[in-house]
């Protein structure tokens, strides 16, 4: 049955006008294939090439200007960059600077201050020793005094007769002067 089949199948297919075989061909089919595809390719080149080939150079053509554009500014940026840390080193050694003249001026403020403070010290001592050797002056020569009078009442209590004269008064001073070059 099997075999009764094909060749029922072949009579048929020769009678729709199709190849009998894989490997037969038909001069009539090729040529429309061959027609329709050159037809199909004009038309593709004619309209559809030119306007692909445009968009794709103009998309090439703004990429690559993105590129160069992105290459600009990184370059800008790494410019930047090196310009920013420059600055900022140039701002850090003036800072260290006006630090290290900070200090120094400081310093030399503190070391002036000090010694004007010393010279003041120096000169307020010097001041009281001088008003304090006055007043031991004054008060030596008013001790001299109260014992040149209280000698004279003493002498003139045991004389019995008053000693007021200069002359007394030189005696009884010179003789305190003895005493104190002794003491």
């Amino acid at each position: 049955m099997v075999m009764m089949t094909m060749p029922v199948l072949a009579i048929l297919r020769a009678d729709e006008g199709g190849p009998t075989s894989p490997f037969e061909v038909e001069f009539g089919l090729f040529f429309w294939t061959w027609l329709v595809f050159g037809v199909l390719l004009y038309v593709l080149y004619k309209f559809a090439y030119p306007a692909i080939l445009g968009a794709t150079e103009e998309r090439e053509k703004r990429i690559a200007g993105q590129l160069s554009e992105a290459e600009r500014l990184n370059a800008e940026a790494r410019t930047l960059l090196a310009e920013q840390q420059k600055l900022s080193a140039e701002v850090r050694g003036q800072a260290q600077a006006l630090l290290v003249d900070a200090r120094s001026a400081a310093e030399g403020e503190r070391a002036a201050t000090l010694e004007k403070a010393r010279h003041e010290q120096d000169a307020l001592l010097d001041r009281a020793r001088r008003e304090i050797a006055t007043e031991k002056e004054r008060a030596i020569l008013a001790l001299r005094q109260e014992a040149v009078e209280l000698s004279l009442a003493a002498a003139s209590k045991l004389i019995g007769e008053r000693l007021d004269g200069p002359g007394d008064r030189k005696l009884v001073e010179d003789y305190l002067a003895t005493l104190s070059r002794r003491g």
